[in-house]
This record gives structure tokens, C-alpha cells and sequence, in this order.
């Protein structure tokens, strides 16, 4: 535990929070700054500062912490989809350097859902660019 960390005051109930679910490994409380409806947080009880340092064993905890609860809050909010959402770094937009899944359901009712997309996910790039990053990450995996 990290004692200049946030979410690890949060998990040792030194900040108070809207606790959603905990295990052994996990933690979830619900975005005091929501995107939607639902918008909560699963973060490791152990710190982690983000998806580059976290233990093998503490992303999956999360990850499957983070399934088990978004199966069950879609249907129970009326949601018409989810995103899971990790930023990695600033210029990501990480701003609590504990690493956490975002569990946003979302909602077709423009009232209940304020996430709106950074990018357009339907205009291709350049092909050939995107060839050689992949080679580039291929390299870098041996």
C-alpha cells in the first residue's frame, strides 16, 4: 500500500467510498465523477501504479472482478452496452496512478450517459503505416 495514494486510502477506509464489491484481491466503489449511470471503478487492493507494473495475478483478479460486476449491472441498470476502460499514463489520461479498470455501462438515453468517443473509430488509416508499427511491436516481442 502506497501512503500518498488515493485509492489505497480508499481501501484502507481512510477516504470514504460508495463500496460496490471486495475479495481477497479486489476492490470496487462506484466514479464520484461518473461518465454514466453505474460508472464505478475496480481497482487491486495491492498498489500498482498502472498496466505496465501490476502482477499478473492482481489483472486478472481485476479483470474478472470487473466481468462478474458488469454482468450484473448492465441488466440490473437498464444498460444497453459496457466499456471497461484503463488508462495507461498522463498522456492517456490517467490520473490516479494506482492502476483501475473503469466499468461504465452505457445507455442509448443521452440523460443517463455523457461518454462521447476521442476519436472516430470508422475512418482507416494509412495500411502500410500501420504495417510497419506492427512489425515495430512484433520486433519488440521477439
Amino acid at each position: 500500500m502506497s501512503e500518498q495514494c488515493l485509492f489505497c486510502s480508499i481501501v484502507a477506509g481512510q477516504i470514504p467510498s460508495m463500496k460496490v464489491a471486495e475479495d481477497e484481491k479486489t476492490f470496487a466503489f462506484m466514479d464520484i465523477n461518473p461518465a454514466s449511470d453505474g460508472h464505478l471503478l475496480v481497482i487491486p487492493k495491492r498498489h500498482s501504479r498502472d498496466l505496465l507494473e501490476i502482477a499478473p495475478d492482481d489483472l486478472a483478479a481485476v479483470t474478472l472482478a470487473a466481468q462478474r460486476i458488469a454482468a450484473v449491472a448492465v441488466p440490473a441498470l437498464g444498460a444497453d452496452g459496457v466499456n471497461l476502460i484503463n488508462c495507461c499514463g498522463a498522456a492517456a489520461w490517467q490520473s490516479v496512478f494506482h492502476f483501475h479498470l473503469h466499468v461504465i455501462p452505457r445507455y442509448t438515453d443521452k440523460d443517463r450517459d455523457r461518454l462521447t468517443l476521442p476519436w472516430v473509430p470508422d475512418v482507416p488509416g494509412d495500411r502500410a503505416a500501420i504495417a510497419a508499427v506492427g512489425e515495430r511491436i512484433v520486433a519488440a516481442l521477439g
